[in-house]
Order: C-alpha cells, then sequence, then structure tokens
C-alpha cells in the first residue's frame, strides 16, 4: 500500500455548518458551506436581540441548521434563546478546542471552530430542555439564599461573641425559638431580668433558667444593637424568599410527585434534594445512555489516564459540580441509615482506601440507581447489610475450594 492510500482522509459530516465566537457586545459569525466547492462567510453581530435575529435569519438564508459556540460564562444564552427553535445549537467546552497559540482573532477562532464542526470533531455538552433549566434555576437560586442565610447566622454568632453573650453555650440552636426570643429581648433594649429570660424559655430548656440569664449578661451596647437588627432583618427576608422559591419549584414539579417518591426511597435522597436532582439532569436521562455516562458526566467515575501501558493517576474529573456537590450529600445521609448496603459498603471501603474515596464510591453507586429509577421506573431494592458479608464469605469458600484441591484435599462442611 502506498503512502498516499494510508493516509486517513476526514470525512465531512456538516457541509453547512457555523462557528460563532460569542463576547458581551459582539458576535463573529464563521459560516462553511460545501456545495462542489468550500466556501467561507465571515459577519459580524451585535449582542442584542435584533441583532441576534438578524444572524438567525443570516443562518436560515444559507441553510444553516447546525452551530457551534463554546460556553463562555452567561453570555452563550442569549444566542441559545434565539437559536434553539431552529437549529441545532452545540455548546463545547473552551478546555476542549484549545485554538493553535499565535495569530489569535475573533474570527480565527469562530473559523477554527466552524472546521472542527465540519468534520465532526465537536462534542456538545448537555443542554437540558427549557423547563429543566427552569427547575435548575430555582433549585440553584434556593441554594444560594440558603448558603447566604448561614453566612448571616454565623455573623450573629460572632457579633454575640464579641458582646459577651453566651446563649449558644446553653441552647444547641441559637435560632431556635429559645434563643430567638432571647435576641428579640436583646434589641427591644428592655431590662433583663431573670423573669424575662424564663418568659423567653420553651421546650428543654426550661429549668436551665439560671444559665441562659448568665449567658445574655454582657457589654451589648447600642452600637450591636444596630448592627443585630440590620442582620435580623435580612435573615427575615432570606427565610421568607427561600419559601416562595421553593413553594414556587414544588409547584413546577408537581406532576412529577411520583418520581420524586420513587426517589425518596433510596436512603439519604430526601424531598429537596430529589428536587435538585430532577432539576439538573431532568427526568427521562434521554441524553445518557447507561449510568456511568451520567456518573462521568457528574464526575463521580474514577479518572480514566494511562499512557505507555501504565495506569497513572485516576482522580475523579471535577465535571459537574453541581450534581457531585448533591450526590456527596446525600452518600453522607445514606450511611447514617443503619442496616442499609451503602452504610456497610462504605465502612468496607474506607478501611481501605479512606473516608474521602470511600464517600466518593457510595456517591457513585448511588447516582447509578438514581439513573435506573428515573430512566426505567424500576422501584428501589434494599441489599441489606448483610449482602457484602455474604458475598464476600462466598468468595472466600470459592478461594479455599481451589487451594485444598490443589493440596489434593476436599473441603467437607462441618455439619455433614
Amino acid at each position: 500500500m502506498s503512502r498516499k492510500d494510508s493516509t486517513v482522509v476526514l470525512s465531512v459530516v456538516h457541509p453547512i455548518c457555523c462557528g460563532l465566537d460569542i463576547h458581551k457586545d459582539k458576535i463573529s459569525a464563521t459560516l462553511i458551506s460545501d456545495d462542489g466547492a468550500v466556501r467561507e462567510e465571515v459577519e459580524e453581530f451585535g449582542a442584542f436581540t435584533d441583532e441576534l435575529y438578524r444572524m438567525k435569519d443570516w443562518l436560515l438564508e444559507r441553510g444553516c441548521a447546525v452551530v457551534a459556540m463554546e460556553s463562555t460564562g452567561v453570555y452563550w444564552r442569549p444566542v441559545h434563546n434565539v437559536l434553539e427553535d431552529r437549529c441545532q445549537v452545540i455548546l463545547v467546552n473552551a478546555r476542549h478546542v484549545k485554538h493553535l497559540p499565535g495569530r489569535k482573532t475573533d474570527v480565527s477562532d469562530s473559523r477554527w471552530l466552524a472546521g472542527l464542526l465540519r468534520h465532526g470533531l465537536l462534542r456538545g455538552s448537555f443542554i437540558p430542555e427549557k423547563h429543566v433549566r427552569q427547575w435548575r434555576d430555582l433549585s440553584r437560586l434556593r441554594k444560594t439564599y440558603v448558603e447566604t442565610l448561614s453566612d448571616y447566622k454565623r455573623r450573629v454568632h460572632k457579633l454575640l461573641e464579641c458582646a459577651n453573650i453566651k446563649i449558644d453555650s446553653v441552647a444547641s440552636d441559637l435560632f431556635g425559638v429559645t434563643g430567638m426570643n432571647l435576641i428579640t429581648l436583646l434589641v427591644s433594649g428592655h431590662e433583663i431580668t431573670r423573669e424575662a429570660v424564663s418568659a423567653c424559655t420553651r421546650g428543654k430548656l426550661k429549668g436551665k433558667e439560671d444559665e441562659l440569664f448568665k449567658s445574655i449578661q454582657g457589654f451589648f451596647t447600642e452600637h450591636h444593637r444596630f448592627q443585630l437588627i440590620s442582620m435580623l432583618t435580612l435573615i427575615t427576608a432570606m427565610e421568607k424568599q427561600i419559601a416562595q422559591v421553593h413553594a414556587r419549584l414544588t409547584r413546577l414539579l408537581s406532576d412529577r410527585e411520583d418520581k420524586i417518591a420513587l426517589l425518596m426511597h433510596v436512603p439519604g435522597i430526601s424531598e429537596l434534594s430529589a428536587h435538585a436532582l430532577l432539576a439538573e439532569f431532568g427526568d427521562t436521562l434521554d441524553q445518557f445512555e447507561s449510568s456511568a455516562s451520567l456518573a462521568s458526566w457528574a464526575g463521580l467515575c474514577p479518572g480514566n489516564n494511562e499512557s505507555a501501558g501504565k495506569r497513572h493517576s485516576g482522580r475523579s474529573p471535577i465535571r459537574n459540580g453541581h450534581v457531585k456537590t448533591i450526590m456527596v450529600e446525600v452518600a453522607w445521609g445514606a450511611i447514617r441509615k443503619k442496616g442499609s448496603y451503602y452504610r456497610e459498603k462504605y465502612y468496607s471501603l474506607r478501611a481501605r482506601k479512606g473516608a474521602k474515596k470511600a464517600i466518593i464510591a457510595v456517591a457513585h453507586r448511588i447516582l447509578k440507581a438514581v439513573f435506573h429509577i428515573l430512566k426505567f421506573g424500576r422501584a428501589y431494592h434494599e441489599l441489606g447489610e448483610q449482602y457484602l458479608i455474604q458475598l464476600n464469605n462466598t468468595s472466600r469458600l470459592h478461594h479455599l475450594h481451589k487451594q485444598a484441591a490443589k493440596l489434593g484435599y476436599v473441603l467437607v462442611p462441618l455439619g455433614a
């Protein structure tokens, strides 16, 4: 075979395609068409909506049905909003299409994307359907509000500590009923007496009035009162916002209650985490062929790094941080359930691999269960803590039979 015959020629997958280099205020587009002769058209558009519709008409007039663009912050979203109903939009990771060094311009970037797309060398990122993206926005907004709320609660702890107020040394929850009653007493500016403290006490803290009265004695001044009122106002507003977002998300997911109920049978998955998982990848999982592909997308599988026949670091990729965070939280909850398979699996792995690798492995197994529940509608089946023990005993017994056979013996059960 000649050298010419052995040369591999890249085939053309998309005869007409376009690459977009997107910025905040400008979009560079390179359209490649192949109708016997390869031609390139370069055009620049603004980022306002009317300019985006002009770009859409420009693409459709030339018969372009597939477009590639990099995932550049949130700037790709306006373009996707305009094009998603008429064009196939391929969103690619910027690290996967890194341009060759030198001669770097916006036009050359769009030309590079169009060239890769033309030969089918781009792998698009997962873009959920519009209603799933709305769930995702609400779920992530709720998470942001919860984190902000926790931050302000920590600031209240710090402020009270600076003023020698030690309520949380007696009450386990500073923001419980008794704690909030005492904080309100501080803010009111009224005289702090033992009777006033006793009137604030609820539940298990009744009988600890003397300790609570001592804990509220300090150097709480008008300066501290001003800061505390501001923080409490923000905390109240944030709690109200969290409740509103949760109510709206619950209403949008009301027709998926059967799938949410199936997910909640899995140890560690609560209603909140079930909502968060559906919001991240939907309830059909049509984009994922297997549980392995879902785990790879979420970054919950071992890394694949082999060179020259040697296996290097198997560290898990970062990938989708939101799903990974949710699944790790779910895994920590799952291992606390006594008698569950995940608890036994975690402790068996922790002895050999350490706590971090063990919890990632448990999160991986739970995500596989979530895949089968959502993809095929199967109910969760608990294997139990004895499953791994019986599996190990069977393997050990098989090994002992082989060793005995090599020595010319046969193992016989004691009761035989």
